[in-house]
């Protein structure tokens, strides 16, 4: 396919070992896996995404801890460590519901330690606003990992898509799937240096706590979700159906 009247095309593959690209495609496409994730299952589009984001455990997991937060702040405005105390506790408590169901301790550690790690930064300091703090640092980690993985021609999306659907690194060799990788590592570095465009320049202008949780909540599962969708779409649309359904040779 001619890439001629794109504005940015992706790099050109290069040569070089293999082996460590290899090991991140695995643990790329396993975290996918894991999240729900993978292209090439017989899942619909609609259910991918609702596991992707954990069904209604994960949206109130996702979403309740930060609402705790904000209306504690609400009611009581001089009381920032009872707002720290009731979100963390809120995230407590889905963390306890995971580990009584056995499942992975680091999906029922990882959003207890995020809250944490937030609200012990704002009792330190003392604002209520640097609650947010670990969310810039996180945008700006995913978004740029996303953006030096496109540039570079090594699509982090593109990894784990390639070892999911039993392609391994051979999609850098077509020109097609290596530019759908790559716009698929723009768009997602896109969606977090979005986040982080909004909601950073508010707190350095110390808007009002809850209008910047508020625009994070909203900037959150609601663009998440359709990037999820579209992303699945993209993948499955790049390998015919039955090379998803018969095993490679």
């Amino acid at each position: 396919m001619s890439d001629a009247g794109t504005p940015l095309t992706p790099p050109e593959p290069d040569e070089g070992d293999p082996s460590a690209p290899g090991a991140f495609a695995a643990a790329f496409g396993q975290a996918a896996k894991r999240a729900g994730l993978d292209p090439s299952s017989s899942s619909s589009t609609g259910r991918a995404v609702w596991t992707a984001i954990g069904g209604v455990r994960g949206v109130f997991e996702s979403v309740v801890p930060l609402v705790v937060f904000l209306v504690s702040l609400t009611i009581w405005s001089d009381r920032l460590w009872l707002a720290v105390v009731l979100s963390i506790g809120a995230a407590a408590i889905f963390t306890i519901a995971r580990l009584a169901q056995r499942q992975a301790p680091s999906a029922a550690l990882g959003g207890l330690v995020a809250v944490a790690v937030a609200g012990v930064l704002a009792l330190v300091t003392g604002r209520a606003e640097d609650n947010f703090i670990p969310g810039f640092l996180t945008n700006v980690v995913y978004g740029g990992v996303l953006l030096a993985s496109a540039l570079s021609g090594w699509s982090v999306i593109g990894l784990a898509g390639g070892f999911l659907m039993d392609d391994g690194l051979a999609w850098r060799a077509d020109r097609r799937k290596r530019r759908v990788y790559f716009w698929l590592a723009i768009a997602w570095a896109a969606l977090f240096f979005a986040r982080l465009a909004v909601q950073f320049p508010l707190w350095l202008a110390g808007a009002d706590v809850q209008l910047i949780g508020t625009i994070k909540l909203v900037m959150g599962i609601p663009l998440f979700a359709p990037l999820v969708a579209i992303t699945w779409l993209a993948v499955r649309a790049l390998y015919p159906k039955r090379d998803a359904d018969t095993p490679a040779s």
